[in-house]
């Protein structure tokens, strides 16, 4: 559980020497942790510019009286030890570093409107039987809705992950896979609404769906693109969920370490003012301390809003990025709590991840749905003795924060905290009375910590798009800029931006010859 010291991350020796690089990569979220260390690998030059004092973006940590913190969800894909798709395994692998995790045997447990009360153990059989004895009649809908989803992860899990940009690579992956590549081709523009009501007609179920999307990509299933879907829906019952020994902040701590050890170099307290170019092509950054680093390639971890709008001249926005916000927008943010409470709270055999929603119609409102995360069931050394973590989060508009005075901010603050913990007391009862230590973060807290434009959770579509096809891959129109993380292909979530991590890699090295 170290982390970096004070001397370690603001030594002047610690600054990198050269001021030219192959790649420079803006922000150290997993996206571009994943990018930095698979080019390092590579015996690429790289220098990761962070602007906060540990890596990791919403993957990070905080400590607090005690306390080790997850900054963001604790429900962790991409550890498995099989396939293709356990990306995180494969990402620590590349750079010679190990990491070790702790299965959850439950991914998810459900309370939802109308006594609808599940787990999500993960055996898969038992998954389905257990959805099954809740809507016999719909017995064949499920088998054949998720069992579209288990065609989508085997077509994924039937090749090696890289950049779909890349003409080598889509030759060979199709010649050595060709059905599921042609799998792949036919899934790209389904959302997994239109699937699930090919074969789904009880309507409570359809919610259940909708809710079964939302979790992790903060739109109904109708805006969910399939291929994330099939991931997600197979994956927690192939890989399984793993969680980090030492929490999520682990897994950047770990990927900056195989950095070093290959060459590579982080900065922190880097924050980025500008990207530099030269004849229209992206060639360096500068920082707000006035320093400037250039590099052959520049890659920018940031949001596409960031991007475009801060890191270059907002009124030169290329028109295929005018194009891309007029199909996305930006998600709401969080209300996140994050509590330290007795361990009488929480009853033995709880499971680590819960949901809560009273009213389907509430489910995309501002604190309708109420996601939980409870790590020290696994990891008990994450507390002091005799205490759990509770991270509780909700979605939260930017707009709702702004405008008050810091006694104000406070005090709404801890209104909405209450909030919260009046409607968790229905799922674990004496929370309020057991709560030992309460911090809330808001939409200003993600905007200012992650460096978010209005501490977005990332893009969402505006409206129903053609599956994943709207998103875009790692290149920029702007020769020698790309970008990676949750605004490219194929979007939100930890596997999926560590996926845009080695895609964007690949097509680097692909272009610099490494």
């Amino acid at each position: 559980m170290s982390a970096p010291t004070q001397s370690q991350l603001f030594s002047p020796n610690s600054r990198p020497r050269e001021q030219e690089f192959d790649v420079i990569v803006i922000g150290s979220g997993i996206g571009g942790l994943v990018t930095a260390t698979q080019l390092a690998a590579k015996k690429a030059k790289v220098l990761v510019l962070e602007s906060y004092t540990i890596p990791g973006g919403s993957a990070g940590y905080f400590d607090r009286e005690g306390y080790r913190f997850d900054v963001g969800a604790s429900m962790i894909f991409g550890f498995g030890q099989r396939g293709t798709t356990n990306l995180l395994t494969r990402a620590l692998k590349a750079v010679n570093v190990t990491l070790e995790t702790i299965p959850d045997p439950v991914q998810l447990h459900y309370h939802l409107p109308s006594g609808l009360d599940l787990e999500v153990p993960q055996p898969y059989d038992k998954y389905l039987q257990e959805l099954i004895d809740r809507f016999p009649h719909e017995r064949e809908g499920i088998q054949k809705f998720y069992g579209e989803c288990w065609n989508v992860f085997n077509c994924l899990n039937g090749m090696e992950l890289l950049s779909l940009e890349e003409p080598g690579y889509l030759v060979r992956v199709f010649f050595q896979n060709p059905l599921a590549c042609l799998g792949l081709v036919k899934y790209l523009p389904q959302n997994t609404g239109d699937i699930a009501r090919r074969y789904i007609k009880d309507p409570t179920l359809l919610k259940f769906i909708d809710m079964e999307c939302y979790y992790w990509s903060v739109v109904p299933a109708d805006l969910t693109p399939m291929i994330n879907a099939g991931m997600v829906f197979s994956d927690r019952h192939y890989g399984g969920i793993n969680y980090p020994k030492g929490g999520v902040g682990q897994i950047a701590q770990k990927l900056v370490e195989g950095l070093e050890k290959c060459g590579g170099k982080i900065q922190y307290k880097a924050k980025a003012k500008k990207i530099l170019t030269e004849n229209g092509r992206a060639v360096g950054v500068e920082l707000v301390t006035g320093e400037v680093y250039r590099a052959k390639r520049i890659v920018s971890n940031a949001t596409r809003w960031d991007t475009f709008e801060k890191l270059l001249p907002a009124e030169e926005m290329p028109a295929s990025e005018k194009k891309w916000q007029q199909r996305y927008q930006k998600a709401p943010s969080f209300l996140s709590l994050h509590l330290g409470v007795e361990a009488s709270v929480i009853p033995a055999g709880t499971a680590c991840h819960h949901i809560l929603l009273e009213d389907w119609e509430k489910m995309e409102a501002p604190e309708g749905t109420i996601l939980v995360s409870i790590p020290t069931v696994l990891d008990p050394d994450l507390a002091p003795a005799g205490y759990h973590i509770v991270h509780a989060f909700t979605s939260s508009w930017m707009e709702e924060w702004e405008g008050l005075s810091p006694q104000e901010y406070e005090d709404k603050k801890e209104e909405a905290g209450g909030r919260i913990i009046d409607r968790l007391e229905k799922i674990f009862p004496g929370l309020d009375a057991g709560l030992d230590y309460m911090e809330v973060g808001t939409a200003r807290s993600h905007r200012r910590f992650l460096g978010r434009e209005d501490g977005t959770y990332g893009p969402i579509p505006r409206q129903k798009l053609m599956g994943l096809l709207g998103m875009p891959f790692n290149r920029t129109s702007m020769p020698g800029l790309y970008c990676v993380g949750d605004s490219t292909f194929p979007g939100q979530g930890l596997n999926a931006v560590a996926f845009s991590g080695f895609a964007c890699a690949h097509r680097i090295a692909v272009d610099l010859g490494f």
